[in-house]
């Protein structure tokens, strides 16, 4: 899926349908001039409801129309016929997307299983024919009850990426090039800051034919937690990741602190995503001698005790196949 088509975040605006109206028919047939009420209730009107779907990746079917209406629920008829249902309006969504009141920000769901529905915008209620009204003292009420009308409201859509790692780190750490490197995904890369603008997603290839799916985020910078950068927009997604990978390239003045600033953007964004597991891998490893790897790893255990650290190169395959392993083991304990 190419970066321009990956939509995670789209306003969209929804109508449902007016209930119909009751009837306020009277029987009238041969030999019966004074059958009494047989007026039909009015239908409901359709709802909008959202159905999760575990095919979609995006919200990309949002992007040129936001604007859906259901239908109105039909008047009744003689007979006490009711009247038919307003259609309702289904739209699909990838797992994962979270449903807001544009107005308020009062979150109304959140779709993570396949065939999940949840109602957007309710119909409006069928309204009751005469007959439902005649009583001892009122034979034949000429009245019915009109039909509800229905709800219209502006709803934000936004994905939060349903991946099992998700990696973490600052720009141009090598996301891209590692997630490149373990997966069939052709993620743009280049050597600037930013080059990522958007999540994406690949699936790790394990053994005995089993998988997992990785996500390549858009690079965090000190001050995300507070939207500097592109800030909130792209680190809910790491809410939804099972385990999360710290990049840090072995070039860096000070790994440890850079670990330490990342973990701490993600805590001031959201303190639970400290309850995840983690593991912090040291990237453009290709250039350095196993006598170095092994002097860092020592300086790293004494700085960041109780962290996991692995050095690996996504351009020489160094360490590519342990990582791969220990991801696995992270989530499958």
């Amino acid at each position: 899926m190419t970066e321009g088509n990956f939509v995670d975040y789209v306003k969209i605006h929804l109508r449902s349908g007016n209930g119909g109206q009751g009837s306020a028919h009277l029987r009238r047939e041969k030999y019966i001039p004074k059958g009494g009420p047989d007026g039909g209730d009015g239908g409901r009107g359709g709802h909008v409801i959202a159905r999760g779907n575990k095919n979609l990746w995006t919200l990309l079917s949002f992007k040129f129309k936001r604007h859906f209406q259901a239908g109105h629920g039909e008047h009744g008829g003689k007979q006490r016929s009711t009247g038919a249902d307003g259609a309702d309006v289904v739209l699909e969504v990838p797992l994962g997307t979270v449903a807001r009141d544009t107005e308020t920000g009062e979150l109304l769901f959140e779709i993570t299983e396949e065939g999940q529905e949840e109602v957007l915008a309710r119909g409006g209620l069928g309204g009751r024919g005469n007959w439902h009204f005649k009583s001892a003292t009122n034979q034949t009420p000429r009245y019915a009850q009109p039909g509800t009308p229905g709800m219209e409201r502006n709803v934000t859509l936004e994905l939060k990426v349903l991946a099992d790692v998700g990696l973490v780190g600052f720009p141009n750490a090598g996301k891209s090039t590692l997630l490149a490197a373990l997966t069939s995904a052709k993620p743009k890369i280049a050597d600037y800051e930013f080059t990522t603008l958007k999540p994406n997603l690949g699936i790790v290839q394990y053994r005995d034919f089993r998988s997992f799916v990785m996500a390549d985020i858009p690079g965090i910078i000190e001050g995300a937690s507070e939207g500097k950068g592109l800030g909130h927009y792209f680190l809910r997604h790491i809410e939804r990741n099972a385990t999360l990978l710290f990049l840090v390239p072995a070039d860096s003045p000070d790994i440890s602190r850079e670990y330490e600033i990342l973990l701490s953007e993600l805590q001031k964004y959201n303190p639970e995503l400290l309850d995840k597991r983690r593991l912090l891998a040291i990237s453009k490893c290709d250039m350095l001698d196993e006598e170095l790897i092994g002097e860092m790893r020592a300086q790293l255990e004494e700085e960041l005790p109780g962290v996991e650290t692995c050095f690996i190169s996504s351009v020489s395959g160094l360490g590519i196949a342990p990582l791969k392993d220990r991801l696995w083991k992270l989530l499958n304990d």
